[in-house]
């Protein structure tokens, strides 16, 4: 299985390298083949049309026309099928783009063709193709926009990006993650593999745990220990003990998840969004929990009653914000300085 998985994988390295030559072989002139070369990084970094222009002692905007003008005329010969091997490397990428969903991050498409992280040339390899090919299409890289190739039929760049906005300005609207599931039953896709897709272009997106949200909020991207954290006793929705959260944090899907328990704890200890109710335990603030001791807790629900409460439903009342043991409770109890025992099993406050 391996091996035939690495044969099909350089057989696709191949064929684009044969499509990449294809492509070459068709420009006459040994400038306009450099020109093409440089701007698309083929054979090295790309180069700016002002420092190729330099090299070949014409100006920059003599490189810009000369650049047009062969794209249009490979633009051309791709679609009469005039260019050699290109139609075996179109297949190969339609096909993958089919399985991801029409459209996919060029670093995704890439690694999954070349079977590991791409080379920046075989990147820029899949962009030229692309660009040339009437069968695909190119999402040209910005703050808002990944570097993406999709099925031509599917939208070109314009249509894409509608896409995206348009699964942008619903998650906006709802102001909260969303499943897959759920954007499928707002929008009219034929997969939700496809919505997916989608929204893996956009830079204003990210995804957790099946929930898509924008990009800024730690539940579907957390930057730092504390949101992954938060996200962690959020989806967990009970208290946990902070070695259980460092166990869960190793075991998750986030980015970076080599963590100490040390430094798990120390963010705990800081962030008032989480609050001690325990030896070690640990609940968000947002679930109806108060940092405090359990003698201050004892006082507050005193202070909220008006008669004497008895010792069951004063550790009752502690329970509802601490894990402790009921001995520690009836230990609190005992402060002659705070609570006085009206009657054999009644306290309220001092006076």
């Amino acid at each position: 299985m391996e091996e035939r998985k690495s044969k099909k994988v350089e057989e696709n390295a191949e064929i684009i390298a044969r499509a990449i030559s294809g492509n070459l072989s068709i420009i006459d002139q040994e400038r306009e083949r450099k020109i093409v070369e440089k701007r698309f990084g083929l054979n090295g970094p790309k180069e700016t049309l002002e420092t190729i222009g330099e090299a070949l002692s014409v100006t920059r905007e003599r490189v810009r026309q000369l650049e047009k003008v062969i794209l249009v005329r490979l633009r051309i010969a791709a679609k009469e099928g005039n260019i050699p091997d290109l139609a075996a490397a179109e297949k190969i990428i339609i096909r993958n783009l089919a399985e991801l969903g029409r459209v996919a991050r060029l670093s995704t498409l890439s690694e999954r063709l070349f079977g590991r992280p791409a080379k920046t040339s075989e990147k820029s390899a899949l962009i030229f193709l692309a660009d040339v090919s009437p069968s695909l299409t190119v999402i040209t890289e910005n703050d808002r926009f990944f570097a993406s190739i999709a099925i031509a039929d599917f939208g070109d760049e314009r249509e894409i990006k509608k896409k995206i906005s348009e699964i942008v300005e619903l998650i906006k609207e709802r102001n909260a993650p969303l499943s897959l599931d759920e954007l499928d039953a707002l929008l009219t896709y034929e997969h939700p593999s496809q919505i997916s897709a989608v929204a893996s272009v956009s830079k204003q997106l990210a995804t957790l745990n099946n929930l898509w949200g924008l990009a800024k909020w730690p539940t579907v991207n957390p930057k730092n220990i504390r949101d992954k954290i938060y996200v962690i006793l959020e989806n967990r929705g009970q208290p946990m003990h902070f070695t259980d959260i460092a166990s869960a944090i190793a075991e998750s899907n986030f980015k970076r998840k080599n963590v100490t328990v040390q430094a798990i704890h120390n963010e705990l200890i800081k962030d008032p969004r989480f609050v001690l109710i325990g030896r070690g335990i640990y609940a968000l603030d947002s679930w109806g929990y108060k940092k405090g001791t359990v003698q201050e807790i004892i006082v507050e629900a005193l202070k909220n009653s008006d008669t004497p409460l008895s010792r069951e439903e004063i550790v009752a009342e502690v329970m509802k914000s601490r894990k402790v043991k009921e001995t520690t409770i009836l230990l609190n109890l005992q402060n002659r300085s705070l609570f006085e025992r009206v009657d054999k099993n009644a306290y309220r406050l001092k006076a």
